[in-house]
């Protein structure tokens, strides 16, 4: 048995904290807000983000960081993208004695372009690079805490480091498959929200299953093109990281990125289906910082940019794809564009 220390109490960290005590590991969740744990502790379950599902005995939750954190062997981030840095932050001097971290949150920092394991570097600066490391896949939380079958792909730069948290993953339930490509693995998870948005949005306006196949194909061979131009391995996007994380948020209803280009196409505006979902969308940020990371390295990503004008600048999902439909004719394999 393990003790696993796991920064967050939304549905991620608590499907994650659920799904590792289930396998006889002793999990603690960490709430920056003493109320907060106080509140899961008693219930023993987290109503707001996965509803119905029990807290298995060797799960806990606290505001304690050594409580959290001392006996821990691996820390598993799972928070906003948005707010990684201030938790980090708060937990620093917590993690000077932890083996491994393993970020499992999906996302890019808007400003500056940076991916979540680049800001656990910087706010952990001591901490060994080599047991820095990420999670990402087709992982629908509701599915995973009510026990369904799921695999996942964890990077970290080192081997062995890969193979230790692997071990500690997997499940009868759970298949964890390990990589080294960091930056393939984490971009996959993070982008693939940007097409989910725009899956969403073109289900929500009737557009039918051709043109989705078509947004969702071509939006994939996008983000693939921004991923290998930050230095990821092309390859990692066609596997459970990229295609696999792009199809089940594209195509499932309990994707929240889905729900919200569903929500927007039904003239709903961005701030008033996110509160209607309740819980962080990561695809909104990421598409933010994806504009900026393409006009920095000269990507042309046309669907990333639709699906901005239909999330920031009040375009109609109708009208981007007509624009899309209308772009210059090229081969299907040319380099930058769609």
């Amino acid at each position: 048995m393990k003790h696993i220390g796991i920064v967050g109490t939304g549905a991620w960290a608590t499907t994650l904290g659920i799904l590792l005590a289930r396998t006889g590991h002793e999990t603690v969740l960490w709430s920056r807000s003493e109320a907060r744990a106080t509140e899961l502790s008693k219930a023993r379950k987290n109503e707001r983000s996965v509803p119905g599902v029990q807290f298995p005995s060797s799960m806990n939750v606290s505001s304690s960081l050594d409580e959290s954190f001392s006996k821990s062997q691996l820390v598993i981030i799972a928070v906003p993208s948005v707010s990684v840095r201030k938790n980090l932050k708060d937990v620093s001097d917590a993690l000077s004695y932890v083996n491994s971290i393993l970020c499992a949150t999906k996302g890019i920092e808007i400003e500056s372009g940076k991916r979540m394991s680049q800001v656990i570097m910087e706010e952990l600066p001591g901490f060994s690079l080599d047991n820095i490391g990420v999670l990402s896949g087709p992982n629908l939380a509701p599915e995973i805490a009510a026990g369904k079958i799921s695999s996942a792909t964890i990077a970290f730069p080192n081997s062995h480091v890969s193979e230790s948290v692997q071990s500690i993953l997997s499940s009868d339930v759970f298949r964890v498959y390990r990589s080294q490509d960091v930056k393939g693995v984490e971009l996959g998870g993070a982008l693939k929200n940007i097409i989910a948005i725009g899956a969403g949005f073109i289900d929500g306006a009737g557009l039918g299953a051709n043109i989705k196949a078509t947004y969702v194909t071509r939006g994939l061979y996008e983000i693939t093109q921004l991923g290998v131009a930050m230095g990821a391995n092309r390859d990692t996007f066609a596997g459970l990281s990229g295609m696999g994380d792009l199809i089940v948020t594209c195509y499932s209803t309990l994707s929240r990125n889905y729900r919200l280009g569903f929500g927007l196409a039904s003239g709903k505006n961005l701030q008033s289906v996110v509160a209607e979902l309740g819980q962080t969308v990561e695809g909104a940020p990421t598409t933010q910082a994806a504009v900026r990371l393409a006009e920095q390295l000269h990507i042309d990503m046309p669907i990333t940019k639709a699906t901005h004008a239909v999330l920031f600048e009040g375009a109609s999902p109708r009208d981007v794809v007509n624009d899309l439909m209308v772009r210059t004719l090229q081969p299907e394999n040319k380099l930058h564009g769609t």
